[in-house]
């Protein structure tokens, strides 16, 4: 007898030779790959949908294993039977499991074969976009276990018919068994719970979460297990007919029957113990997008209160959220795990108790939301709970099922829900509800360390009557801050008449005394600080009385404390709705995303001061700021605060028929120039671009039509990756990875380019200009050109080309994103102060150099910061429209999905100000952020002809290598019969 590994490869071997000598094999490859291919490009609409995966390769595939493999194995058991030759193998000295083996052998090769010929299809993805390989490679891996399982059970039925008909019905009918518990179309008939035990019997269900690319150890075993059971009860009928003439079983035959029942018996009740277990698993997407993040364990690490998450999930569901109702739960597990303790967790159905729907509605605001279902008897509408509660201490939040899924429209009827991004939904309310309770209670018992007020004031007979009175309050303000803790906020009185330190403070802050009126022009000092170590934060004013100065220095307190909910103080040109007809940019989801996070405030700088409590300065297509507002900027910037700029020389007009753009002033650009940068009053356009609905002028019979077209919009530069602006710098490079993160792609709408002339710094210490790092983060493509056109809207001729009126100019890469930082100098720093009235010609005495000076008595600031306090930074986008509503309505309609890319990219530059670049690394998360680059028509049908002809040339090397290896065979026959 030959040894078992080459028995049972002789039998593979004669099983493909047979495959492979009848039109069976090519048949089925053929099939397999035409299908795949007209399901990618056809049913599923790869270029229409516009995601760079390939999940819809994997789409069809249970359904399409389950027929292929039932026709594969059919003739496999029942020829043998119909042909006689089954009494050979059943009198043969070699055991029975050597010719199962064989044969589902060579049928998974086959099967391996067939998978083989689809990997043009990722390859192509790749070639065009950023492509996870962890999904696909899992989705290999699912659709080769899966066709092992339906392999394994249709050999058992072969088993028991000689007719070929009856045994791929058959494996049809039990493929389908397994593959119709976890079906959408089974789950939508039955409540949720039973949904859930009916996917642990289920191909599809398991299908499907190793297609995502999470690897379950459960998943690997339950297929393993299907593999094993049906093939010992394959080799367990192939027995009984060896022993059909004996009367009675001997024991030794009792003993295999029992052996193979228990070997499915131990394979069934392993699945459900291992369904017990925490999950086992390898999540292989790029970033571990369905696993708990480091910086969310982290996160949880820090609870220094208990956290509560209480998931309300109603057994009736809508079928769209029925499937992610499961996936949910399982990272709320995690959670619980991850939190060591800290982190209760409770599931429930609030519609199964009373009082349990009573406090969600009473205590939380929770109300189920009615959803429209159908079951096999009528329509109805179902009210359902889809919510999750976090509460931290006194604190709570509620998550509805809005703000976790996202979803894809491909029509009208053609809709793919799944889960965005849950992780940093979760995380974030978390860090937010700390940061609420902690703001809640005793800010100074949350300080690091003591921290110090640092006063840099002159002798009380030097002040004037509103600052002397203002430094007689400020120990009495200074107690009632601390409370309890008394060895917090000592008052340092620092002495001006040291040189030492008053050059310190000019050099560090930029601070120059001050000067009351032309009348009493004895200079003083008045500028107070918060310092922690190293740190020194200065303390704006907005108000010289007691109480402003006291919002003042728990507002400067917060910005040492750790996690404490920070503000962003926001500007922006207009306030209109948003959408097809509004005029200028909105910004009304920009406000609403930053909300979840962050305390938002709106600002119009009108008073020459941003306030107090704001910890960034953004500006959103700011318009005609007058100088005073301009000086608000200024001196934020010079107290060591980030300013956010989104601003061009360009707003846009849209329409349902008309898209154009205005010459607008913002009122910025000498504040910039004296920080070395200029945007120029041109519009970048790149050949890499986006594809958008935008309205077209379209030339027909000598008349011009207005209509809405998906055409190539060049004005929307489609920024990648790989196009990111390249540093060699380290702090650079951190910088980069902070703000740009794991952004897959960004839309630039209407740019400007932006010019750096890098200010030098002088050899004349007098004259000493602080040197300013400049970064470019974001630059357009190497083909990009310009235009000073202000028709944006495109033409599309009789020929169907599009146009764009005057898109010629200089070509080149265009900056289009800057970060500047260093030591800033003030643009009023030589300029009159703007917030005090120009000095009368004829006023006498003259003002002393170097001093400030009003033209009245009545103080209303504390003085000019002329140089800027360390870490501050201003980050340019020249776009108006960056993070408009209109570009992100617009850039979303391409793909069908909400587009959240650029307002993730300002999220991280908040964080990147705030030094709170905890949750930045999983804030890019989203099941379709990876879009397709722009393609003409002529491109896709290219690559899909290119694939098609792939395929052809694959299977056509294929019959040819086996024609070769055939004929090779042939003539070592005929030699050795010659001999």
């Amino acid at each position: 007898m030959q040894p078992d590994h080459l028995s049972v490869r002789r039998i593979c071997q004669k099983e493909l030779v047979l495959f492979f000598a009848s039109p069976l094999a090519w048949l089925f490859l053929f099939a397999f790959i035409s299908i795949e291919l007209f399901v990618f490009f056809w049913a599923e609409a790869f270029f229409a949908r516009n995601i760079a995966d390939v999940r819809p390769l994997f789409q069809w595939m249970p359904l399409l294993l389950l027929f292929l493999a039932a026709t594969l194995t059919m003739r496999l058991w029942s020829d043998e039977r119909r042909s006689g030759t089954l009494e050979h193998i059943l009198t043969s000295p070699q055991p029975l499991w050597h010719f199962i083996a064989g044969k589902f052998i060579a049928c998974l090769l086959l099967l391996l074969l067939a998978l083989t010929l689809t990997l043009p299809i990722p390859v192509t993805v790749s070639l065009l976009a950023e492509l996870d390989w962890g999904p696909v490679l899992s989705g290999y891996l699912a659709a080769l276990l899966l066709g092992a399982a339906y392999l394994a059970m249709g050999l058992f039925v072969s088993s028991r018919t000689d007719n070929a008909i009856v045994a791929l019905l058959g494996s049809v009918l039990l493929g389908l068994l397994f593959y119709l518990p976890g079906s959408s179309l089974l789950a939508g008939l039955v409540s949720a719970d039973v949904a859930a035990v009916l996917g642990q019997i289920s191909t599809s269900s398991r299908f499907d979460a190793i297609t995502r690319g999470v690897i379950d150890l459960r998943d690997l075993y339950f297929y393993l297990s299907l593999v094993a059971v049906f093939l010992a009860l394959n080799a367990l009928m192939l027995e009984r007919e060896r022993w059909a003439r004996e009367r009675r079983l001997t024991p030794a035959q009792w003993a295999k029957t029992a052996l193979t029942g228990l070997i499915a018996a131990n394979f069934i009740g392993a699945n459900f113990w291992l369904s017990q277990l925490p999950q086992l698993r390898l999540d292989t997407t790029a970033g571990a997008q369905y696993s708990l993040s480091d910086v969310s364990k982290q996160q949880l690490a820090g609870l220094q209160e208990p956290l509560l998450i209480r998931g309300y999930f109603s057994a009736n569901t809508h079928p769209l959220l029925a499937p992610l109702v499961p996936q949910l739960q399982d990272l709320l597990k995690e959670y619980q795990v991850a939190g060591r303790g800290k982190v209760k967790l409770e599931l429930v159905d609030p519609t199964t108790d009373a009082w349990l729907e009573q406090q969600a509605n009473q205590q939380y605001q929770i109300e189920p939301v009615p959803f429209q279902v159908a079951d096999r008897h009528q329509s109805a509408i179902v009210s359902s709970y889809f919510h999750v509660l976090l509460q931290y201490g006194s604190e709570h939040k509620v998550l509805s099922f809005r703000d976790f899924i996202d979803v894809k429209t491909q029509g009208e009827a053609d809709l793919q829900v799944l889960l965005r991004n849950p992780e940093y939904d979760i995380s974030r309310q978390i860090k937010k509800l700390q940061a609420q309770y902690q703001s809640g209670g005793d800010v100074l018992a949350q300080l690091p360390g003591t921290v110090t007020l640092n006063a840099y004031v002159s002798p009380e007979t030097e002040l004037p009557a509103q600052l002397k009175t203002l430094m007689q309050q400020l120990p009495q303000t200074l107690q009632q801050l601390r409370g309890r803790h008394s060895a917090q906020l000592p008052l340092q009185q620092q002495s001006m008449a040291d040189p030492a330190v008053t050059e310190r403070i000019s050099a560090t802050f930029g601070v120059q005394p001050m000067v009351l009126d032309l009348l009493q022009p004895q200079p003083f000092w008045f500028f107070l600080t918060l310092q922690l170590g190293e740190r020194e934060l200065a303390i704006p004013l907005s108000a010289l009385d007691q109480t402003a100065l006291e919002q003042s220095i728990k507002a400067t307190l917060q910005r040492f404390v750790p996690g404490l909910e920070q503000t962003v103080a926001l500007v922006s040109g207009t306030s209109m709705p948003a959408g097809y007809g509004a005029t200028g940019s909105t910004f009304n989801q920009l406000r609403e995303l930053i909300g979840t996070e962050l305390n938002v405030i709106s600002e119009d700088l009108t008073d020459g001061k941003v306030a107090a409590e704001a910890d960034v300065l953004v500006l959103l297509a700011p318009k005609d700021l007058t100088e005073k507002q301009v000086f608000a900027v200024d001196q934020f910037l010079m107290q060591g605060g980030t300013v956010i700029a989104a601003t061009s020389p360009y707003d846009v007009n849209l329409s349902q028929r008309s898209l154009g753009l205005t010459n607008v002033n913002s009122g910025l650009q000498d504040f910039l120039k004296a920080q070395g940068l200029s945007i120029e009053q041109t519009l970048v356009l790149d050949p890499q671009h986006s594809t958008l609905p935008v309205p077209v002028t379209r030339q027909a019979g000598g008349f011009s039509f207005q209509q809405m077209a998906m055409l190539p919009y060049p004005y929307f530069a489609d920024l990648r990756p790989a196009d990111f602006a390249a540093t060699a710098n380290a702090a650079e490079q951190q910088h980069q990875r902070v703000i740009l993160g794991d952004l897959p792609q960004l839309t630039v709408p209407w740019a400007s380019p932006i010019n750096v002339t890098p200010l030098a710094a002088s050899q004349d210490k007098a004259q000493a200009q602080p040197v300013l790092q400049y970064q470019t983060l974001l630059s357009t493509s190497a083909g990009s050109w310009r235009s000073n056109s202000l028709d944006v809207m495109p033409t599309l001729g009789n020929d169907g080309q599009v146009s764009y009126p005057g898109d010629t100019g200089s070509t080149g890469a265009a900056p289009v994103a800057v970060l500047v930082s260093g030591e800033f100098k003030s643009y009023f720093a030589d300029k009159p102060h703007p917030l005090r009235e120009t000095k009368p010609d004829n006023a006498t005495p003259d003002d002393k150099s170097g001093t400030e000076t009003n033209t009245d008595s009545t103080l209303r600031d504390t003085g000019l910061l002329k140089k800027s306090a360390p870490g501050a930074r201003l980050l340019l986008v020249s776009s108006n429209s960056m993070f408009s509503d209109q570009t992100l309505q617009l850039a979303g309609s391409s793909n069908g999905s909400q587009y959240l890319n650029n307002l993730q990219l300002l999220q991280n530059m908040l964080s990147f100000a705030l030094a709170d670049t905890e949750l930045s690394s999983i804030r890019s998360r989203a099941q379709f952020n990876r879009t397709l680059p722009a393609l003409s028509p002529d491109s896709r049908s290219t690559l899909e002809y290119a694939n098609y002809g792939i395929a052809l040339l694959l299977l056509s090397l294929l019959f040819g290598a086996e024609r070769m290896l055939h004929a090779r065979k042939k003539a070592r026959y005929q030699q050795l019969v010659a001999m």
